[in-house]
C-alpha cells in the first residue's frame, strides 16, 4: 500500500497546469455511451475514478484507447447493459452511467455506487426522475433493474435538490427520448453546462444548461464529436490553499476563473493577494491569514463543498477563528480527527465546524478518509514542521493525477513510498 511522506514547512513556488475536470469526464464517458461511433475527449485526467468509467465502458462493449491526456471511445458497439457490482463500486459517480444505458440500451441492472463514504447520495431522484420517464425500476436485492419497453418518455421533472448526478442523468435519458424533458430546480454547475456542450456537438438538443431549468428535446440518434473537458476547479482550489499554507507565490494556468468566483472570494477575505487573468490565477500571501467569520458550502454558483476541506485547513492557521457548515454531505467532516493530529484545533457538532486559530501544524501519522479529506492532509502536511506520512493515498488519487509529481514541481518535498 502507497503512502505519501512530505516535509514540511517550506515555500512553494513556480507555474502548474491545472487537469480536466474529474466530475465533468465522468458524465462525458457515460455520455458517449449515446454517441454510435468513435468519440475523443481531450485534457482526460488520469485518475482511478476515470479509469474506473473506461473499464464500465470496455465491460459494456466499447472500445476504450487513452493517449496521454486524450481518451477516445467508440461505443459502435453496446453489447449489455448491466455493470457488475464490483466495477459500480469503484466509484461514487457510477450512478451516473444509468441514464445513459437506458438511453442507449432501453434497460440496465446497476447496483448501489461506491466511492467516499460522505453520507447516503439521494439517488432516489434520479429513480423517481426516470420513473416520470416511463421507465420500469425494480429493486431487488441491492440492485436496480430498469427497463423502458416502449422508450423513454420526455416530461416535465421538478427536483426536490439541485443534485448535479440527478440532473446529469436526467439529460442523458432525454437526449433520445420522445418527445421533451423539462428539469426545473436543475443544478446549474459548469460541468452540467460542459455535458451539455458535448451532447449538443453529437447532434442532441438541449437548452438552459447552467439556469434553473434546462429543456431537452428528443432525437432519434446523435454522432460521436470531439471535446476538451473543462479545468478542474476543484483542483485548482487546493493549489491555491497550499500556495495560502505556505506562504508562497504560485501560478496557476489552464484554469477558468469564472467557475471559482465563490471560492476566489474567501481567498481575497484571507488576505491573499490574487492576480486573475482570463486562463491563469497568481496568488501570493506574505502577511498571516485572515479569518473568515463564516463559510456556508452551498450548491453552484455558492461555495463547492469539495473545496470546503483544504480550504477549512488553510482557515486552521488563520488569525481567528472561522464557523464552517456543511449543507451538502452529512459525513464531510470525517477527516478532521486526521487534521487534528497535524495540531488543528477543530470542534465539531453534526454539520458545523467550528475552526480556531492554531500557531503551526507539527508532522505526523495521518491516513485519507476520502478523497477531499486526504487533499486537505496533503495541504496541511506542507505547511507542518517536520514529516507527515499520508496512507491510503488510493482516495486522493480518486481525484488527483500524481499529486506528488504536482507539487513537487513547485519545489515541495513529497514522495511516493
Amino acid at each position: 500500500m502507497s503512502k505519501l511522506v512530505i516535509s514540511g514547512g517550506r515555500k512553494i513556488d513556480g507555474t502548474i497546469l491545472a487537469h480536466g475536470a474529474k466530475n465533468s469526464a465522468l458524465p462525458l464517458l457515460a455520455a458517449t455511451l449515446l454517441c454510435k461511433g468513435e468519440s475523443v475527449l481531450h485534457n482526460c485526467p488520469n485518475l482511478s475514478d476515470v479509469d474506473a468509467a473506461i473499464k464500465i465502458l470496455n465491460y459494456l462493449g466499447c472500445y476504450c484507447k487513452r493517449e496521454g491526456n486524450t481518451v477516445t471511445v467508440n461505443s459502435s458497439v453496446v453489447t449489455k447493459n448491466e455493470i457488475p457490482d464490483d466495477l459500480m463500486r469503484e466509484m461514487r459517480s457510477s450512478i451516473v452511467f444509468l441514464g445513459a444505458i437506458i438511453g442507449r440500451t432501453g434497460g440496465a441492472i446497476v447496483s448501489s455506487p461506491g466511492g467516499c463514504e460522505l453520507g447516503p447520495r439521494p439517488i432516489d431522484l434520479h429513480i423517481s426522475a426516470l420513473k416520470k420517464m416511463g421507465v420500469t425500476i425494480e429493486e431487488e436485492h441491492g440492485f436496480l433493474k430498469c427497463s423502458a419497453i416502449d422508450g423513454i418518455i420526455g416530461n416535465d421533472i421538478t427536483l426536490q435538490f439541485p443534485s448535479v448526478g440527478a440532473t446529469e442523468n436526467i439529460i442523458l435519458a432525454a437526449v433520445l427520448a420522445k418527445g421533451e424533458t423539462v428539469i426545473h430546480n436543475a443544478a446549474k454547475e459548469p460541468e452540467i453546462v460542459d455535458l451539455a456542450e458535448f451532447l449538443n456537438k453529437c447532434g442532441a438538443n438541449i437548452f438552459g444548461a447552467g439556469n434553473d431549468t434546462v429543456r431537452i428535446v428528443g432525437v432519434d440518434k446523435i454522432g460521436p464529436a470531439e471535446h476538451y473537458v473543462i479545468p478542474d476547479r476543484i483542483e485548482v482550489a487546493t493549489y491555491l490553499a497550499a500556495a495560502a499554507v505556505t506562504g508562497s507565490k504560485v501560478n496557476v494556468k489552464k484554469v477558468n476563473p469564472e467557475h471559482m468566483r465563490a471560492t476566489l472570494s474567501i481567498f481575497n477575505e484571507c488576505g491573499c493577494v490574487l492576480s486573475v487573468g482570463d486562463e491563469e490565477i497568481t496568488i501570493e500571501r506574505n502577511k498571516r491569514l485572515l479569518s473568515v467569520p463564516m463559510i456556508k458550502t452551498m450548491v453552484y454558483p455558492g461555495f463547492p463543498t469539495d473545496a470546503g476541506p483544504p480550504i477549512l485547513t488553510m482557515l486552521a492557521l488563520a488569525d481567528s477563528s472561522t464557523l464552517f457548515i456543511e449543507n451538502i454531505f452529512q459525513n464531510r467532516f470525517k477527516y478532521i480527527d486526521e487534521l487534528k493530529r497535524l495540531g488543528a484545533k477543530i470542534r465539531t457538532y453534526s454539520n458545523v465546524a467550528l475552526v480556531e486559530s492554531c500557531k503551526k501544524f507539527m508532522g505526523a501519522k495521518t491516513a485519507a478518509t476520502d478523497l477531499r479529506g486526504g487533499a486537505a492532509l496533503v495541504v496541511a502536511a506542507l505547511a507542518a514542521e517536520g514529516i507527515t506520512e499520508i496512507d491510503n493515498v488510493y482516495h486522493i488519487d480518486r481525484g488527483y493525477e500524481n499529486i506528488e509529481r504536482c507539487f513537487s514541481n513547485l519545489g515541495a518535498d513529497i514522495k511516493r513510498v
